[in-house]
């Protein structure tokens, strides 16, 4: 008997630093998949910025974006990855369409990237730097600490291991982005 509450013990435990609020200088190796089936990680040598969004705060997501300060664009060493958690279960076929209207957003996003790529002279193609993540078990926003809902928006900075170096949940100004990003 004393085994078997040790070990509920144990899982308690184990779920409770797996649900709890993010702390920054933790680490958080978190792996996604995005909708073109990329394998993504917090800690996988990126400087990632993941925006955790409803569908309803899209425009906040795509404003987050647009404060992305102009030394991260075109610069491997830095991601940003939108991630929305899905607060219904859906069938197989109901994802697959999801997804697909997803990459068309992420197309459409990456037609505007590449006018600010063109503006700074980068000279590459924007689209293989846009990511979004369809969060259909809500399992990413759990490791977040976050419930899906509508009004869920959550900005996070982690570092190259998966450090969290900054949180947000709101959309932060450019000048904060510009500092998490850049002391780094």
């Amino acid at each position: 008997m004393k085994t078997l509450a040790l070990v509920a013990g144990t899982i308690c435990i184990s779920t409770m630093s797996i649900l709890a609020e993010p702390t920054v200088g933790q680490v958080y190796r978190i792996n996604l998949t995005d909708v073109d089936g990329n394998a993504l990680s917090t800690a996988d040598g990126h400087i990632t910025t993941v925006v955790l969004t409803s569908k309803a705060n899209i425009d906040k997501a795509r404003l987050v974006g647009d404060r992305i300060p102009d030394f991260c664009l075109g610069n491997p060493l830095y991601r940003m990855i939108t991630v929305v958690p899905f607060e219904t279960k859906h069938s197989r076929p109901v994802r697959a369409l999801m997804s697909s209207v997803m990459r068309r957003r992420v197309d459409s996003e990456a037609k505007r990237l590449q006018a600010r790529y063109d503006q700074l002279k980068i000279a590459r193609n924007a689209r293989p730097d846009v990511f979004a993540v369809a969060d259909f078990d809500s399992a990413i926003a759990a490791q977040l600490d976050a419930q899906p809902s509508a009004s869920l928006l959550r900005v996070f900075i982690f570092g190259k291991n998966g450090e969290l170096l900054k949180q947000w949940s709101d959309v932060p100004s450019t000048e904060e982005l510009e500092a998490a990003l850049k002391g780094n």
